[in-house]
């Protein structure tokens, strides 16, 4: 990976993170913290997603969506451990 394609990554895991936020109204962490969790969960999105065989179109609408979902099910899971 080169750091340009990393720093694609980190721009489309914050958009990711701040639409997360957006759809989690009330279990965010504020506008850095959705935007760590979106660059996290774009990141294991990534990742994972493909593996089981879940892959949303291709390009950066792609790559936004698949890191939007990354991006939920991460402030869920951090929802849940937080209480």
């Amino acid at each position: 990976m080169d750091i340009q394609s990393l720093i694609i990554w980190l721009i489309i895991g914050g958009v990711a993170g701040w639409l997360a936020g957006q759809v989690m109204k009330g279990s965010g962490f504020g506008l850095v913290g959705n935007i760590v969790v979106g660059i996290v969960g774009s990141v294991i999105a990534g990742f994972v997603l493909p593996l089981i065989g879940l892959n949303i179109g291709g390009g950066i609408l792609g790559a936004i969506i698949n890191a939007v979902i990354g991006a939920v099910i991460g402030l869920f899971v951090i929802g849940l451990v937080k209480k």
